[in-house]
């Protein structure tokens, strides 16, 4: 029996979780897996493998023995003669190790008196068993081996090597120029979208077996999606399906089969542990309610509580060995496709000519400047790699087990809680931001067991001192910098070990050309001039927090004076979106002003951004790819977004674009978008609307690109406040304060408003804007973030009540908003649409941005729009009270604008109002967007 409790007993316990094991196959399931729980709408628990160093740090020898095993399986269902006593042997010394026959394989203290069986320790049983694996006649040169990312991506590579055949794993990254084979979803994942890129498509459409490689199968529905898929763009008579476990139902087996038969093929099902789960009643909800009881130590808040005790203590050091100047070649990843191999042996009998994988030659190398580095005699190594790059760092710890104690795992987006127990499987967590670019953005990422235990010295991961040292091993060609500072993998694990080593390694890029050939209905590739933008480097918002689909124009000189940019305006030389305005920094007054705002509106805004979110999460089926307008609705997306991560465990993508009146959307930001996503799934996001001016410009400009690109978009918008009735997505229709109206770039990242000028902003790029690095010291926009988000647990219920009600009423757009527009413009004499302005937002906007010549409030609304009349005093623009107004304020373009019509300080002239020759009177007014 194991020396130590099952690492599912936990979830077993508290969510009525059951696994039960099929006692014919070669391991049981219980042995492979435990269980936690996710942060995850769809499920609630998760299997947590023993043997795939996802995540839990596991001795390399176990998963390479347990992916060979697995290939061997695959290779007998191909054909090959395999001896079954073999394949059992090799399970029974997996399951003995397993079991804590053996030195531990997990890192775990192990219990007093238990002794190594027959005086061997658990990587000199396991090395005994691969060799049996390495004599078995296997051999398909032939076969096509796709693995899933990211999970089974070193898995996937295991098995193909074992086969001898040629190697793609599926993707979630977004590398310049690639070109899509296919794509597919993995429905019950938090990140669901797939994408094969293989530089070669021809090798996917030959008529061959196709083995399919998973770690676990619950349901079998992604294993369907991807066949029906492949099948449908070029038949292949069997798929092998290759997962460490089975626990797939009677009615989804049978699904399996009447796919088979629809589609003429033969689909097998090869696995090392098969079986059954039962679910507890409510499960979800059940869930729920366990997580929220939990104490914050236990980390119910994400918290990590071994890294909160060890962020206390002098980070550890950080050293950096960059193997391009030492490796004879650099490395091709799995994603673009590498032909056949066998690499199973890896030390010293690599064949030179393999891509992705290190040579014997180049291993030795590495494992010698590492063992170098490393500090002696600090305790045991842990290997780290990153997401999807799994199979190198592996090999890599293999090399290294052989001097000394070793484990290895990756780091990973699943969202999951840690308990720190001996009867459950994550028990902590270190977090960071992503540094990848994926085609879902930047997120938070995540490394579990890796801190040292507090609470037992018993369980599955790391040890209860933690790891002597962590060597971190990145994608090949990863930036340094994108690892490194606040934030970043590095900073977070040096919380946690007194030492970091990072292994940087080469990458061997496909080249542009090597992507001819594929099929003419692949996704356009975005050109390399348009790359997207994160902070840091661009914004103050974090890197996960939104993605810019625009160009960087921080050196252009694009700022004009008001009053040359209202005329060129008003005269047709020149659209808005050409120049910008220069930058308004608030008076300590103004600021006060705002500060007062939030506080008093945060609560109402939260309420309206749990409302919009959870309308949004229904109409994208819980899957939305948010793009916000930029840059009004950029911190309404992030709150969204936040939203749907605090409240649902949902790690929603996030960019921002930007959309001109007059000139249309950002056709290259779309293309980008096309190429990464099911066009159903993005749903723009902007902050309010007023007359609908940015509603129809959205509804025009995608009907164009439909036209011009074969492209179809959903025009719905999401607003937080809708006053004009001009969208079905909104928190609200009533006219208040938004407080992030009330300033410019200080508020939203630190950014412009977007800009399309043709000498700056070629036919490949996006369109521009500016980051005001040197306005840092007055910026709030992660302060707004906070205030607002802090109130998200307190207005839960309402905003989910709410949105339940607006979803059983017609939200059809009325469009109330640009009729009153039109009234308004007739009443005053100004006779364009363009020069009325409603709303809080709007107005504010007019008198930050353009010549303003009078402001309309409602008497009843002066307290919410005292920034409003604060403003219009300080530029001597006139107010007016209009009872009747339906909105809380309107702000009115100078009409007949000329050099005159301001000051030599920028302000109106008193009597510019009587000039233009418009007629006094009151009316109503609608809001409009920018």
């Amino acid at each position: 029996m194991s020396q130590h409790p099952w690492t599912g007993g936990f979830v077993h316990e508290a969510l009525g979780v059951r696994i039960t094991s099929d006692p014919n196959a070669l391991l049981p399931v219980e042995d492979l897996v435990g269980l936690a729980l996710r942060r995850n709408p769809r499920r609630a628990h998760l299997l947590v493998s023993r043997v795939l160093a996802k995540h839990v740090p596991t001795e390399p020898a176990l998963v390479l023995a347990a992916g060979e095993l697995l290939g061997s399986l695959a290779g007998a269902a191909l054909g090959s003669t395999v001896n079954e006593a073999v394949l059992r042997s090799v399970a029974a010394e997996v399951q003995a190790v397993l079991r804590g026959e053996g030195a531990a394989v997990d890192g775990d203290a192990r219990g007093a008196g238990a002794r190594p069986a027959a005086g061997r320790s658990a990587r000199a049983r396991l090395m005994h068993a691969r060799e049996q694996l390495w004599d078995l006649p296997i051999s398909h040169p032939e076969v096509l081996t796709i693995g899933y990312a990211e999970t089974a991506t070193g898995l996937g590579r295991l098995v193909a090597d074992s086969l001898g055949s040629y190697y793609i794993h599926s993707t979630r990254h977004a590398p310049d120029g690639a070109l899509a084979y296919g794509a597919f979803e993995e429905a019950h994942s938090h990140a669901t979208s797939h994408r094969l890129l293989p530089t070669d498509p021809a090798l996917l459409n030959g008529n061959v077996p196709v083995v399919l490689v998973d770690d676990e199968l619950s349901t079998g529905a992604t294993v369907i999606n991807t066949v029906a898929e492949l099948h449908a763009a070029a038949p292949h008579p069997v798929y092998v399906v290759a997962s460490l476990i089975d626990l797939r139902s009677d009615a989804d087996r049978a699904r399996f089969d009447e796919l088979a038969a629809e589609l003429g093929c033969r689909i097998e099902v090869v696995a090392l542990g098969i079986g059954r789960i039962e679910l507890g009643e409510d499960i979800l909800a059940r869930a729920q309610h366990v997580i929220a009881a939990l104490p914050a130590a236990a980390g119910n808040d994400g918290a990590d509580p071994a890294a909160a005790e060890a962020t206390a203590q002098k980070p550890g050091t950080l050293t950096v060995l960059d193997a391009a100047k030492d490796c004879q070649r650099p490395l091709r990843s799995d994603r673009f496709g590498n032909p056949a191999g066998m690499s199973s042996q890896y030390l010293g009998t690599l064949p030179e000519a393999l891509p992705g994988a290190v040579s014997g030659e180049d291993l030795a190398v590495v494992a010698a400047a590492l063992r170098a580095a490393l500090p002696s005699g600090a305790g045991p190594v842990l290997v780290l790699g990153c997401e999807e790059f799994i199979h190198v760092p592996l090999t890599v710890a293999n090399a290294l087990a052989e001097t000394g104690p070793v484990r290895f795992s990756t780091t990973t987006r699943s969202p999951i809680v840690p308990i720190d127990r001996p009867d459950y499987a994550i028990n902590n967590s270190v977090d960071f931001a992503s540094h990848d670019l994926t085609e879902d953005g930047h997120g938070p990422r995540h490394a579990y067991n890796v801190g040292p235990r507090l609470g037992s010295t018993q369980g599955t991961g790391g040890s209860a001192v933690g790891f002597g040292s962590i060597v971190l091993v990145p994608e090949p060609g990863t930036d340094l910098a994108s690892i490194t500072g606040p934030g970043s993998v590095t900073e977070a694990l040096r919380a946690v070990t007194p030492a970091v080593v990072v292994l940087l390694a080469p990458a061997d890029l496909p080249a542009a050309d090597e992507w001819a050939g594929h099929p003419a209905a692949a996704p356009a590739a975005v050109p390399v001039a348009a790359v997207p933008l994160t902070g840091p480097e661009f914004g103050s918002y974090a890197a996960e927090d939104v993605t810019w689909l625009l160009k960087d124009l921080r050196d252009a000189q694009l700022e004009a004076p008001t009053a040359e940019r209202e005329a060129a305006i008003q005269s047709g030389g020149a659209n808005y979106a050409e120049s910008l305005p220069m930058e308004y920094l608030p008076s300590a007054q103004y600021q006060d002003l705002y500060e007062e705002a939030l506080v008093r509106s945060a609560p109402r805004v939260a309420a309206a951004v749990g409302t919009v979110t959870e309308l949004a999460l229904a109409a994208r089926n819980r899957e939305p790819v948010l793009v916000s307008l930029a840059r009004a609705g950029t911190p309404i997306g992030i709150l969204m977004r936040r939203w749907a991560q605090q409240m649902h465990g949902l790690d929603l993508p996030h960019y921002t674009m930007s959309i001109v009146r007059g000139v249309g959307m950002d056709e290259t930001a779309l293309r980008y978008l096309a190429s990464r996503y099911d066009p159903a799934r993005i749903l723009f996001v902007d902050g309010w609307t007023g007359k609908g001016a940015i509603t129809r410009e959205l509804t025009a400009a995608l009907e164009k690109f439909e036209a011009t690109d074969g492209v179809r978009f959903s025009a719905q918008l999401a607003v937080l406040a809708d006053p004009g009735h001009s969208v079905e997505l909104f928190g609200t229709r009533e006219d208040y304060l938004i407080p992030s109206a009330c300033l410019n770039s200080t508020v939203s990242g630190l950014v412009s408003r977007t800009v399309f000028n043709k000498e700056l902003i070629g036919p490949e790029d996006f369109h521009g804007a500016k980051f005001y690095s040197h306005l840092a010291a007055a910026d709030v926009s992660r302060d707004f973030l906070t205030a607002v988000s802090a109130h998200f647990d307190a207005v839960r219920a309402a905003a989910v009540a709410h949105a339940a009600e607006l979803a059983g009423t017609d939200r059809t757009p009325t469009w109330v908003g640009w009729a009153a527009v039109e009234r308004l413009s007739e009443e005053y004499g100004i006779q364009n649409v363009n020069l009325v302005k409603p709303g809080v937002g709007e107005t504010t906007r007019v008198l930050l941005r353009r010549v303003p010549w009078k402001v309309l409030v409602h008497p009843a609304a002066r307290t919410d729009v005292a920034h409003v009349l604060l403003l219009a005093e300080q530029r001597g623009v006139p107010v007016e009270e209009v009872p009747d107004l339906p909105f809380s304020c309107v702000g009115l373009i100078h009409p007949r604008f000329t050099a005159g019509a301001v000051g030599a300080d920028g302000k109106a002239v008193a009597g510019a109002a009587a000039g233009a020759g418009a007629p006094a009177g009151s009316g109503a007014a609608s809001g409009a967007d920018a």
